[in-house]
């Protein structure tokens, strides 16, 4: 949108000033509301071509504009920022050009292959509050850089193996009596995560024993029989010893049916599937690659590390002295195998703020092995998701479960939608539906309305309530609409066969929402640079807050003949943008509520 006016711009100062510049060198702002203008010039810049003050500059350059284009209808100057008023018809165009269009939302294409990894769970446990985030981050990153014009593989990478796998598999073995999800009517994942905290309760315990008989805590920790057994495990597991194996393979099956009904409730999925099992034997082989090269070193222990102190950080351990690999050893065979296959040109990693070091890690190393796609590697940092008595322990058992987040959010939306007495002419199947788009609405929005980067306090109550800053809020807002529509196509009004008069005299009401749907692709595009989906349902909501204040100051069914058509393309058109929007965040939206 306002390309015409770069270029009105640029044609303006090569006139008068006789000088060249650049389209991209032009800053163009929303006017702030306290001033007149739909448009702002920051014209500080071209003060060195013109020789005048700000304010002489932005009088003449005003001038040029307005009378060479015929889509501005006046300009003010306030210091050095000039401010453009379009005429009703230029917005009205833009408008209709928008609306008759079948990709509006979608940018052209970048050429640009991108990889976004989330959920990278562990299956030694349920999903929790935290992996709802982040998969919900990912998920919506994803969306949000397709509509960009990016090609975008999305990618889950299962930390299916280590020491805290084997802690969950040997508490199985010692004290599960041959439990299953199907004799314990537990679900995979929670079964085994149900072992994951009996294991840490146990270990606690020869703890504080080891420690009563006169070891240090540090002794106590390395020498608990249960730790012992833990990393004996993990050897027995690495030299592929049949019986660990069979044990491991059983227990990963009950997580993994686990995991993927919580992920189609959740309403996530992926294009591909990488498992650390699968990966680590290729970082070792690089890790070897990485000696030869010398930019690992070995200890006479055989532990092999890397100094990364001339780099500020630290020096940092890629294999354990007993041969067995760590968590960064998988990452690197994980980033090598990801580009084997894809060739990607970003790889987005969506990681708590908790794994800085470690990506700042990951990355030098790379680096230093010299990779091609080392720069391309980059880390989304977002902030924890805490408790109001603070932060979760999954090895205490002190989470907010996900399967058992989504019950109670479906809950509170069945029983606020049940009190509001709408619904009684649903069908059951229809009332089921309803409770599951609001409640997994209004938690989506309300763990995405956040910038990524900052921590968050998880507040269900708040994030249900129909009229605040909320999902069931702009829910609601499109629900409204649809039973508007609806109610003029029983009245046999032709929607389809409109056609909008770019003559049209704007209401305010009527110029502000269109405003407002047309700063879409623009949002998109902020959205995927800043790989920020609030920015997306911020823009959302105030299209939803934007339309209900239109629609309580004008009326739209009983306008007349060219106002009810052009309402009805705006009232049409803003379904069409907030569907589009929620889709983004992957939020459903309901016809009727």
């Amino acid at each position: 949108m306002h390309q015409f006016l770069r270029e009105a711009i640029a044609k303006t100062i090569q006139e008068l000033y006789q000088q060249s510049i650049g389209q991209a060198s032009i800053q163009l702002n929303h006017t702030p509301a306290e001033y007149v203008g739909d448009c702002t010039i920051v014209v500080f810049p071209f003060t060195r071509f013109s020789k005048l003050a700000p304010e002489a500059t932005a009088q003449q350059i005003g001038s040029a504009l307005a009378a060479s284009q015929k889509s501005i209808l006046s300009f003010n100057v306030i210091k050095g920022f000039l401010n453009i008023v379009f005429t009703d018809e230029y917005w009205c165009t833009e408008f209709n050009q928008h609306q008759l269009s079948s990709t509006w939302g979608q940018l052209a294409p970048t050429g640009k292959k991108i990889m976004v990894e989330y959920s990278s769970p562990n299956t030694n446990k349920p999903l929790h509050l935290g992996h709802v985030r982040n998969n919900l981050l990912g998920f919506s990153v994803s969306e949000i850089l397709k509509a960009a014009g990016n090609e975008v593989v999305k990618t889950n990478l299962v930390n299916d193996r280590g020491v805290h796998i084997c802690k969950s598999m040997l508490a199985w073995q010692l004290f599960g009596n041959g439990e299953t999800p199907e004799s314990s009517g537990i679900k995979g994942d929670h079964l085994v995560g149900k072992y994951y905290v009996i294991f840490d309760k146990k270990y606690k315990e020869e703890i504080k024993t080891l420690m009563e008989a006169g070891k240090t805590e540090e002794e106590a920790k390395k020498e608990a029989p249960l730790m012992l057994a833990t990393q004996d495990m993990l050897r027995k597991w690495e030299a592929a010893d049949t019986s660990v194996m069979e044990l491991w393979k059983k227990m990963n099956e009950w997580v993994y049916a686990g995991f993927a009904t919580t992920y189609q409730r959740m309403g996530v999925d992926f294009d591909t599937i990488y498992y650390e099992s699968n990966t680590y034997l290729l970082g070792k082989s690089i890790v070897q690659e990485g000696l030869a090269k010398e930019v690992f070193y070995q200890l006479p222990d055989a532990s092999v590390w890397i100094d990364l102190e001339s780099d500020g950080l630290d020096k940092k351990i890629v294999q354990r002295s007993d041969g067995t690999s760590v968590y960064i050893t998988q990452d690197i065979g994980t980033a090598q195998m990801k580009y084997d296959q894809y060739q990607m040109d970003t790889s987005i990693y969506v990681v708590g703020n908790e794994q800085d070091y470690h990506f700042k890690v990951l990355q030098l190393i790379i680096q230093k092995l010299k990779k091609p796609y080392a720069d391309g590697i980059y880390h989304m940092s977002y902030g924890m998701v805490e408790l109001p008595d603070g932060k979760m322990k999954s090895r205490e058992g002190t989470v907010v479960d996900a399967d058992n987040l989504m019950d109670e959010m479906i809950e509170t939306a069945k029983e606020m939608t049940v009190s509001s007495g709408k619904i009684e002419h649903f069908s059951e199947a229809e009332k089921i539906a309803l409770f599951d788009t609001i409640g997994l609405g209004a938690l989506k929005f309300f763990l995405l309305k956040v910038d990524p980067k900052k921590k968050m306090l998880f507040n269900p109550a708040e994030s249900i309530d129909l009229h605040g800053f909320t999902g069931p809020y702009i829910q609601y807002c499109y629900a409204r609409i649809q039973s508007l529509l609806k109610k003029l196509t029983e009245q046999d009004y032709a929607i389809s066969d409109l056609t909008l008069n770019t003559k049209h005299p704007l209401a305010s009401e009527e110029k502000a929402l269109l405003q407002q749907l047309l700063q879409l692709e623009i949002k998109i595009q902020e959205a995927a640079t800043a790989l920020n989906p609030a920015i997306i349902a911020n823009y959302a909501y105030q299209v939803a807050k934007t339309y209900n204040h239109f629609y309580q100051e004008l009326t739209v069914v009983n306008a007349g003949a060219e106002e009810k058509a052009f309402r009805v393309l705006l009232t049409k058109n803003t379904a069409r943008i907030i569907e589009q929007t929620m889709k983004l965040l992957g939020i459903r939206v309901p016809n009727r509520m």
